[in-house]
């Protein structure tokens, strides 16, 4: 391979203010902190973008760290279907993958779902998400999102009745899917899951911390029940059925949008309905996620919209509709 073929790799780390604040059981940020990989290639750069998260011990300098040690490896050739193999799932990645896949469409001028062999990507709703907070202060952002068809709440254990109450009563119209971001107990299932279905509620989200669903298989559910963290990859199916009904592939979780297809593929054959998820990041980290969306019963994308602004080329949401990315921004 000469010189003028080989692939060149740079990474950094950005940081993207959130537009107020974004709460979740486990805490606050007011900031997104994403990394961004680029790799050239005969004059043209492909980027991907990811978001290390601190559940999965990944902090954005090791992700950083983790992307330059593939810089000589690139050089020598390394390709999209090696990276598999040579690094572990997770947000490192997702980032050197989806800038790959980035590379190959820019360098065929082509569309990268043409390359693929994946369907045109549509218009899609997406979910919007309400942070967690006291019922009031749910209630009043909802009052804000309710003309939005479909809301995420995030709850966070004591007094997740009332605050799904003050949401459901605030946006009547709307559907609604719920996260518990793994701050139920098994003392407590049953009754927020029968309280959230007497509300309404679709879907409701890692109830109860990954390592520690087993009674999810004990119960019956009343709706249906998606893993988060309890789902990464394809080897993280096995076993999921009798607790699960739906699983979140998030393009950190499963390192890159290429094994992420497989994984919907592989669920939807166990008898899975899918869910495709995001961190809160630009339209770049959602751009490729959007590949997956045609397939997938619930479509949370939303990232951007939480942020105080999106990065040039960014995604077009009308609404709650979200675009297919154009070539610009990213495939």
């Amino acid at each position: 391979m000469t010189s003028s073929q080989s692939t060149a790799l740079s990474a950094r780390i950005e940081h993207w203010p959130i537009a107020g604040s974004f709460t979740i059981s486990r805490g606050a940020k007011t900031q997104a902190v994403t990394v961004v990989a680029e790799v050239s290639r005969g004059g043209h750069t492909g980027r991907g973008e990811c978001v290390p998260y601190p559940r999965y011990a990944e902090t954005p300098e090791a992700t950083l760290a983790a992307l330059q040690a593939m810089q000589a490896p690139l050089a020598r050739g390394l390709d999209r279907e090696a990276l598999q193999a040579a690094m572990p799932p997770g947000a490192a990645r997702n980032a050197l993958d989806c800038a790959l896949l980035d590379l190959e469409a820019k360098s065929t001028g082509q569309r990268i779902w043409n390359l693929l062999g994946r369907p045109v990507p549509q218009a899609c709703i997406t979910a919007y998400t309400i942070s967690l907070g006291s019922p009031e202060a749910m209630a009043l952002a909802t009052a804000k999102a309710a003309h939005r068809p479909l809301l995420k709440i995030k709850l966070g254990g004591e007094g997740d009745s009332e605050r799904i109450a003050a949401v459901r009563k605030t946006a009547p119209r709307s559907e609604l899917i719920v996260d518990a971001n793994e701050a139920w107990t098994p003392g407590n299932l049953e009754q927020n899951l029968r309280e959230c279905a007497e509300a309404g509620v679709t879907l409701v989200e890692q109830p109860l911390p990954a390592g520690q669903d087993e009674p999810l298989a004990r119960i019956r559910r009343p709706l249906a029940v998606c893993a988060d963290e309890s789902v990464h990859d394809r080897a993280s199916l096995d076993g999921l059925r009798e607790r699960y009904d739906t699983v979140n592939i998030k393009l950190d979780k499963t390192g890159g949008l290429t094994e992420a297809m497989a994984m919907a593929d592989a669920a939807r054959g166990l008898g899975f309905e899918i869910m495709i998820g995001c961190m809160v990041a630009t339209s770049l980290a959602m751009a490729p996620a959007m590949l997956l969306a045609r397939k997938a019963r619930f479509v949370d994308l939303d990232g951007p919209l939480l942020l105080a602004r999106d990065r040039d080329d960014g995604l077009r949401y009308d609404g709650s509709l979200v675009y297919p990315p154009e070539a610009a921004l990213w495939g």
